[in-house]
This record gives structure tokens, C-alpha cells and sequence, in this order.
């Protein structure tokens, strides 16, 4: 029987071991899925399928040569088993492997363009055994990557079989219906076959016809003509107006998507912090996926008390679906269900439940891993065989280290010098618990990081510890984009490795293409350096993932102050403040310093110190009550430097505070000190409000030092 498409043997070649088809399986499939195609397909799908897997060959026939024109197919389903992947079988070595090779080399290749996109292979696995790691190794080897096939896996605990025709779906832990997975099988080929039939046709090949003409009487020649011009002109004004509209192709919609905060159903609201860490694992593993855009959790956070509408969310984060989650940790039991919502009408694409009894933390894993997948497949987002490794990670075997770490995460997000303490102890105890955990080490390195922005810390006391936190990180696994964002920071703020630390950025945002804080982190990196139209176009796409995140926007401030968009970077300022009591606070003081709006600078100013100096506000009132405006700077900068003789104050900060007030002696002696002690805030220099030292030649001294370009 011939293909649809001229010069193959056959549309589909089915692959299969016999042991297999023992029990019918693969011939019942096989039954199964011609007559779904018969209603899928127009035309006749010719299927090769032989219940003899050896088709009748002696050792004495050229195994290849036979088989290679039942092997001229568009499709190729091998049927995934756990005897399957072996090299030495039959069906691995003279068709499965015969094939991928052989298709590589033939007119459409491989893999293939889909009419909406995407791409497919023509190598379409039907799994019916979840695959031993191995073999599974083994399989993704030979196609030079993963593979994304249709399961046909019957699971209970205990049992991995085959799933039959009869089985009960709300049974199998898979939740799949037989019925339903032939039909993917069907509508797989067809978008394949489809595809095919499109590359394989030629339009600028028009096919001629011989007409007969026959001669009109002359008396009718002028009518026909006039009349035939009419048609002619109808016939345009038609087409211009109505055949655009008819061939336009439908849009296809962005797979965009939002995490809203999963809803905590346990009468006890000490396990909120559980459900926020499970939802923001799935958003993690979603954001892996490049071929998705996720908007980041920091942004959706406000949903979590608000009765908004699915398309009011939708479109405030600009987006097209929205996942929802709800759950609850009790004891030892766990249940959360979770629902993709397409927005704009707000209809349900995909729903599931999971309850675990006595879960272990690879359980918790496998869920959050299950559900991106899922969501991913929903989308017909391509997952990577890298994308799909760092998703089905897990990260811990470690019950109690997970739940520690969930803990730390929950705190760390709070920011306050407290909160930041009890994170820290919830991420050594995880640790204790399992020392290799290496999210609890990027964890602490955050916390140091944090605290040395605050000035919680010295630099003598926190960096060294925050470089061993990320080394050992590294040294665990430097697969995961959080390590590389971490040595991206100590690198900068603590080495003033330029080129290192670009380096380590680009590897973050690589592994993790939807990471809004190192796409904004690394805007600023490169805004210091001078490189506007770079920066600008990084914080743009942070800001597209991010759209409420005060830390991005303030990221975004950094940039508008450094182009002196000053009234700009003020209602980004403002924005990032009605979010977040700390974010935005130095690019808002700053540009209403440059503006001239004193008053207003003013109330900021004691804001921003009353955060890491509270003791010490009072001096601005007192140096305002003598100098006005200078004399509450100058007043509260000789407060904080008298400070300084006899506990750590961060000297950068002393040192905006005089430049501002005018003193550039006092100024370029603090920002000496700050390069000393490495102090984390020496990076605000290359800002506008240090203009007035550029011409400085102890200031130009001090960016040489660290690298600095002086424009």
C-alpha cells in the first residue's frame, strides 16, 4: 500500500518487541488507532504493522536492504516498553535506530515545522512502561535529545503496566483514558502528515491545461469583452475587500501565563508558608521553559487578598492564562488541586487533584514537576531534554531539610532584620538535616547579600561567608541558575569583576531565560558600565515578567536616573514604594534631590535611614531646626560618621549623604573608606547625584581602582 505523500512506502511504520504483543496489546493498539485515524484523516493512512517482528528474515538475508523500503515512512511509532531500549534487539538496531538515521537524511529531515509553529519529530514514541533511568538515558542518547511521546502507562502503587482499553481513568494514578490517548495518537499524525503534505507541494509549479478555443461570432466580440471587464472589475473589488479576511491566518495566542497565590484550605495558617512554597516551585519549573513566559510571583502577590476577576488579573499582567492552586498540609497528608484557566474567557483547559498519605520529599517534587509538564503540554510549549532535567530535579530527599528550607524562603522574602534571622536558622537547621541541599546554601548567600545592602553586616563579616555559601553551592550542582545569579552578584559587588560577573549573569539567565531579578540585576550591571541601550532593553523584558515587582521597578529607576529622566524615575520611585516600604526609596530621594524638591527629598531621606539607622533619624530634625535642608543632611552624615568610629556603618551611605550636602572632602573620604571595606553601595557612584565629584582626581582615582568608566 502507498503513502499519501509520492515516494514513501508507507504514511506509518509501527515499531514494537514481540514480547509485547504476547498479550495483544500492540495488535489492539494498532486496531485502535486505524480506526481513529479513518475519522481524523480525509484520506486513507497506510499503517505497516507486522505481527512477525522479524518479517519472515533468515540470517542469511541483508537485514537492512529488506527492511529499508518498509522503513520509507513519514512516521515512525516505536512502542517505548521496558524491553525496548536494547541496542542489541531486532527492533532497536534494524528499525529504530535504521530510522533515525535514515530520516535525518531524507527531503523533510527529522524534525519538522507544524502549520502553527511548532516543531515535531517524525519519530513518535508510544510509551507503555515508565522507563528505568538507564534506559531512559539510553533512548534520549539515540535521539540526540527528549522526545515528546503519548503514555499509555497504567499506574497504582506497585504496578507499571500497560493501559488497556477497559481500565478505569479515575483508578489509574495517570488519570489518562485509553479512548483519549489514541485520539492524541490520531491527531499527532495528522498535524504531521499535514505538515508533510505542505512542505511536499511546490506553488510556483502551476499545472497547465490545454483548452480548446473556439472562434466567437465577431458581432458578439465588443459585448463579451465589456461584459467580461465588469466581471473582471467586480471580481477585485470583491477580493480586495473580502479575501484577506478570509485567508488571514488565526493568531495565535502567547504562551504567557501567571502563578496567582495557591490558597492555604488548612484551618491552621502556620502551613501557608508550604502552599507558597509548592506554588512558587511550579512557577520556578515553568520559568525554566523558554518557550513560556511567567510572570514572576513578587508581581501576582497582590492577588493573593483580592476578589479580582480572572480576565481583570489576566490583563493587569498581561497575560493569556492563569494557573490557581489550592491545598492543604495536614499532618501527614497533603491534597492540592490546580487549575489552567485560559483568561479571556475565562475557560478551563486542564484541571488535576494529587493527595499523598505520608508523602516523602520526592513526592512533593514529583507533583510540582508533573504539574509544569502538564501546563507546558497544555500550552504546546517545547520542553528541552536540559529544560526537562532541572525541572524533574529533586532537590532534596530530605523531608524535614525540605520543609526547613520552604521555611527560610518564607522569611527571607519579609526582609526585616528579624525576619532575615529566623531565615537564616530555618536554612542552617535544612542543612543539618541534609548537607547537600544546595538551595539552602544560595539561600544563605541571599541572606547575607541582603543584609549587607541593609547594613545589617560588614562586608569583613558577611562576604566571606557568603563566597563559601556559593562555592560549596557550585561545587553541588552548577546546573542551577540560582548559583550562577549568586556568583554573578559576589563578583560585582564584592570583586568588581566586571567580566566575570557578566559572565555568570548570562548563565543564570540562560538556565532560567524567565529570571525577572537577574534580568533586572543585570540591567543595572550594565548601566554602571555605561552600556544605557543594553541595560534598557534587559530591564524591559524584566519588567514584561515582572510588571509589580518593586524591586524591579526600582532597578528600573536606577536607569532612568542615570539618563536623567529624573521625573520619570520619581513615578517609577513612588510606584515601587506604594508595593514596598524599602524598594524604590534611593531612586525616589535621589531624584527629587535633583530636581530640587527638597521638601519632599526630605521625608524620604528619613525613611530610607530609619531602615538601617533608626537610632539615628532624629539628627535630620535637628540639623534641619539649625541649616534648613543642607543641614539636616550634613547633621545626620556627621551623626552616622561619629557613629562609625565605634560600630560598622556602611560608608557609602555616609557618603550620599555629604555629597548631597555639598561637602566633597568628606564625601570622597567616605567613598576611599567604602572601597576599604568593600563596601556594597560603592557601586551607586557611577549614579547622577555623584556628578559633581567626577572632575575629582581622587574620585576618578577610585573608579580606576575598581574599573570603573569615567565619562
Amino acid at each position: 500500500m502507498s503513502s499519501i505523500i509520492q515516494g514513501y512506502e508507507y504514511d506509518i511504520f509501527i515499531s514494537y518487541r514481540h514480547n509485547d504483543n504476547r498479550s495483544g496489546w500492540v495488535t489492539e493498539f494498532v486496531a485502535a488507532l486505524q480506526e481513529e485515524l479513518s475519522a481524523t484523516l480525509k484520506e486513507s493512512v497506510s499503517v505497516y504493522f507486522d505481527t512477525n517482528p522479524h518479517d519472515g528474515l533468515l540470517e542469511t538475508h541483508n537485514v537492512d536492504k529488506s527492511l529499508e523500503g518498509k522503513l520509507k515512512c513519514l512516521i515512525f511509532i516505536p512502542i517505548i516498553s521496558q524491553t525496548y531500549c536494547d541496542p542489541k534487539s531486532f527492533a532497536w538496531q534494524h528499525e529504530f535506530a535504521a530510522f533515525n538515521k535514515m530520516v535525518k537524511e531524507d527531503q523533510f529531515g527529522r524534525d519538522i515545522r507544524l502549520t502553527l509553529g511548532n516543531v515535531a519529530s517524525r519519530i513518535l514514541p508510544v510509551k507503555i512502561h515508565d522507563l528505568d533511568p538507564e534506559d531512559k538515558t539510553l533512548l534520549e542518547n539515540e535521539l540526540g535529545g527528549f522526545i515528546r511521546g503519548i503514555e499509555f502507562i497504567y499506574k497504582e502503587p506497585g504496578v507499571n503496566r500497560p493501559l488497556k482499553s477497559e481500565d478505569n481513568e479515575k483508578k489509574n494514578l495517570n488519570g489518562t483514558k485509553y479512548l483519549n490517548q489514541i485520539n492524541k495518537v490520531a491527531n499527532a499524525v495528522k498535524e504531521i502528515i499535514t505538515a508533510l503534505k505542505k512542505q511536499s507541494q511546490h506553488p510556483e509549479e502551476v499545472i497547465k491545461q490545454d483548452f480548446e478555443l473556439k472562434p466567437a461570432p465577431k458581432k458578439n466580440l465588443r459585448t463579451k469583452i465589456i461584459a467580461g471587464t465588469l466581471i473582471l472589475l467586480a471580481l477585485v473589488v470583491i477580493g480586495y475587500f473580502f479575501i484577506p479576511k478570509l485567508f488571514k491566518p488565526a493568531e495565535q495566542l502567547e504562551k504567557s501565563i501567571a502563578v496567582l497565590p495557591f490558597i492555604n484550605d488548612s484551618q491552621n495558617d502556620s502551613t501557608t508558608y508550604f502552599m507558597d512554597g509548592v506554588m512558587e516551585e511550579i512557577l520556578t519549573n515553568l520559568q525554566t521553559v523558554k518557550d513560556l513566559r511567567v510572570i514572576s510571583r513578587s508581581s501576582v502577590e497582590q492577588y493573593r487578598k483580592q476578589n479580582k476577576s480572572i480576565p481583570e488579573i489576566a490583563k493587569e499582567q498581561g497575560v493569556n492564562y492563569i494557573l490557581v492552586g489550592s491545598g492543604q498540609k495536614s499532618g501527614n497528608k497533603f491534597r492540592l488541586r490546580v487549575q489552567l484557566i485560559r483568561a479571556e474567557k475565562e475557560s478551563h483547559l486542564w484541571a488535576k487533584s494529587y493527595e499523598q498519605e505520608n508523602p516523602e520529599a520526592k513526592d512533593y517534587f514529583s507533583i510540582q514537576s508533573q504539574i509544569a509538564q502538564a501546563i507546558a503540554t497544555q500550552l504546546e510549549a517545547v520542553i528541552t531534554p536540559q529544560e526537562k532535567q532541572l525541572i524533574e530535579k529533586i532537590h532534596t530527599a530530605n523531608l524535614g531539610a525540605y520543609d526547613a528550607y520552604l521555611k527560610g524562603e518564607f522569611y527571607r522574602k519579609i526582609e526585616t532584620k528579624n525576619d532575615l534571622e529566623t531565615s537564616m536558622r530555618y536554612f542552617k537547621i535544612a542543612l543539618e538535616k541534609d548537607p547537600d541541599y544546595t538551595l539552602a546554601y544560595c539561600g544563605i548567600a541571599y541572606l547575607y547579600k541582603e543584609s549587607l545592602e541593609m547594613g545589617y553586616l560588614s562586608p569583613s563579616e558577611g562576604m566571606p561567608k557568603a563566597y563559601a555559601a556559593l562555592m560549596t553551592a557550585q561545587k553541588l550542582d552548577s546546573t542551577l541558575a540560582e548559583v550562577h545569579y549568586g556568583l554573578a552578584i559576589f563578583k560585582t559587588y564584592s570583586e568588581w569583576d566586571w567580566k566575570g560577573g557578566e559572565s555568570e549573569f548570562k548563565k543564570a539567565i540562560r538556565i532560567n531565560p524567565n529570571y525577572a531579578e537577574a534580568l533586572a540585576s543585570y540591567s543595572v550591571f550594565l548601566n554602571r558600565l555605561g552600556r544605557s541601550e543594553e541595560a534598557m532593553e534587559q530591564i524591559k523584558l524584566a519588567l514584561k515578567l515582572t510588571p509589580y515587582d518593586p524591586t524591579i521597578k526600582e532597578a528600573y529607576g536606577y536607569i532612568l536616573l542615570k539618563a536623567h529622566r529624573y521625573n520619570e524615575a520619581i513615578t517609577v520611585g513612588r510606584e515601587a514604594l506604594k508595593i514596598d516600604s524599602i524598594s524604590g526609596v534611593f531612586v525616589l530621594v535621589a531624584a527629587l534631590h535633583l530636581t530640587g524638591r527638597h521638601d519632599e527629598a526630605l521625608k524620604i531621606w528619613k525613611k530610607d535611614y530609619y531602615i538601617g539607622y533608626p537610632g539615628f533619624v532624629h539628627a535630620f530634625d535637628q540639623g534641619y531646626a539649625k541649616a534648613g535642608y543642607i543641614g539636616a543632611l550634613s547633621f545626620e552624615a556627621d551623626t552616622l560618621f561619629a557613629q562609625s568610629k565605634t560600630a560598622y556603618v556602611n560608608p557609602g551611605d555616609i557618603a550620599i549623604l555629604y555629597v548631597c550636602a555639598g561637602n566633597k572632602k568628606r564625601a570622597l573620604d567616605c567613598l576611599e573608606r567604602a572601597f576599604e571595606v568593600h563596601d556594597v553601595n560603592l557601586l551607586f557612584i557611577p549614579m547622577p547625584i555623584f556628578d559633581s565629584l567626577r572632575k575629582e582626581p581622587r574620585f576618578q582615582a577610585l573608579c580606576k581602582k575598581i574599573n570603573l568608566p569615567i565619562k
